[in-house]
């Protein structure tokens, strides 16, 4: 709800968090996270939103037409992914795990070459440097060290940018994360933290796995966190780059959480139904992030049907080019696998290799 004209909002736990924009499309502002936007840079957060949505879904269709592996969804997590991927610099890097497609996508990141790496059909995904968005990582945690280190490189070499790193409610229970706060903050690195608490680590709860808000962990490292309300583009725009701004600035590191939902399930291999409940859902889905936008879009006039249809087409053919790309990848040569674990030959992937190739040969023979 939101307290006469001020932007903080509350959830079922009283926990307040900074909003700029109400689930009925409201605009509010905020003291400390100002934030003025032209109609353009509207309507451009919005075709993120859109389009990251429906390559998702196409990629969830893949992935049970069996064209991929595994699919992790992030429809619900549109807000935070494109307001804090958009926050970032070209020169800025960025640390992901490995649902953060919408933030991919600001950076320029081909979709098709996200689906490739859960295809199996890229080995790794992309150049990491041409876009200055590391590679996915599936085991939660390590990427805040990643980052961490990067941010501490970088601090030394006097570059004037900030590192963004991502994890979720889950993955702050890891011990990589508490690590990696403790060598941010002792060394004042230009990171920036960024937990999606969508509220279920797989099926365990984040009632489980906190008694207090997670952004309140900072406090005991001696940086500054936040709650945002991950749900609101603009709100996850404004604290983003408020907290990349001061990184830079030599401030040091910063905590944001994004309370947020995930609509789908974890991955292609869930099934969230066995664990919550479709009441709980519904009342997330009043607090759709894109129709948020797109409420304010039409009242304020910043957008009409013309301008929404033309989006909705981009998002059909953006998924039929995804959907053709992904159908028409090459299989990779089974020994891929080991030709790039090392940038140098390795007696033990070598020896690997060979045994490998012997048994291939053997089911061949037996073939």
């Amino acid at each position: 709800m939101i307290r006469g004209d001020e932007s903080v909002a509350e959830i079922p736990d009283h926990t307040p968090m900074i909003q700029l924009l109400t689930p009925e499309g409201e605009r509010v502002s905020h003291p400390d996270y100002p934030l003025d936007t032209t109609a353009e840079e509207l309507r451009g957060l919005y075709r993120d939103m859109a389009l990251t949505r429906r390559f998702d879904a196409e990629a969830t269709a893949l992935q049970r037409q069996g064209e991929l592996g595994l699919w992790a969804s992030c429809l619900g997590q549109e807000a935070a992914q494109i307001g804090s991927g958009r926050a970032t610099r070209p020169e800025d890097y960025v640390f992901p795990c490995y649902r953060e497609h919408g933030t991919a996508w600001t950076r320029g990141v081909d979709p098709l070459r996200l689906m490739g790496l859960y295809r199996g059909a890229n080995n790794g995904g992309w150049d990491p440097n041409e876009n200055n968005f590391h590679l996915y990582t599936l085991v939660i945690g390590p990427p805040l060290l990643h980052a961490v280190g990067y941010a501490m490189g970088v601090q030394r070499d006097g570059a004037d940018m900030a590192v963004l790193s991502y994890f979720g409610d889950g993955a702050s229970s890891q011990g990589d994360v508490a690590e990696a706060f403790t060598f941010a903050t002792v060394n004042n690195a230009p990171v920036v933290f960024f937990c999606q608490n969508n509220q279920w680590a797989i099926s365990t709860p984040t009632s489980v796995q906190t008694r207090h808000p997670i952004y309140r962990r900072s406090a005991g490292w001696g940086f500054p966190g936040v709650r945002v309300d991950g749900n609101d583009v603009l709100a996850c725009l404004a604290v983003t780059r408020h907290a990349l701004e001061r990184a830079r600035a030599g401030e040091g590191p910063m905590l944001i959480e994004a309370f947020t939902y995930r609509m789908a399930p974890h991955a292609t291999s869930d099934d969230p139904t066995r664990y919550r409940t479709d009441a709980e859902r519904a009342e997330w889905e009043r607090r759709d992030p894109v129709e948020r936008l797109r409420l304010y879009l039409v009242a304020s006039g910043q957008a009409d049907d013309a301008f929404f249809a033309e989006v909705a087409e981009e998002g059909e053919k953006l998924a039929r080019r995804v959907r053709e790309g992904v159908r028409s990848m090459p299989d990779p040569a089974p020994t891929d696998l080991f030709d790039h674990v090392y940038a140098e030959e390795h007696a033990v992937v070598a020896e690997e290799r060979a045994d490998f190739l012997a048994f291939q040969e053997s089911l061949a023979a037996e073939g």
